[in-house]
């Protein structure tokens, strides 16, 4: 369930360029994870979550760890302040994730 949820965590930052247009790329990233935990319902969920939890911009550089999980674990062995920051962002937001859509 971890796992599913930090790979949800992930699709949830695709939501980062048009407002309107990208509004249901974590949905989608989500459904699409191939996982058995992915309901619409859940990923509905942790759109809603990442939209409250994360800026945009947070959003679309978390979207790259979707696809590519070593560029988050790269941020979060990194010294600087911005990328510290974020990751703090990115764990609130999975505690969230995990505590609201479950």
């Amino acid at each position: 369930m971890k796992q599913f949820l930090l790979i949800a965590i992930w699709a949830a930052s695709l939501m980062a360029v048009a407002p309107v247009a990208d509004a249901a790329q974590i949905k989608q990233a989500c459904l699409a994870s191939d996982r058995s935990a992915a309901t619409r319902d859940r990923c509905s969920c942790i759109q809603r979550v990442a939209n409250q939890a994360l800026t945009r911009s947070d959003q679309k550089t978390v979207a790259k760890w979707f696809t590519d999980p070593h560029q988050a674990q790269e941020l979060k062995m990194s010294q600087t302040a911005r990328d510290d920051a974020l990751w703090d962002r990115y764990r609130a937001f999975g505690q969230m994730a995990q505590a609201i859509c479950s």
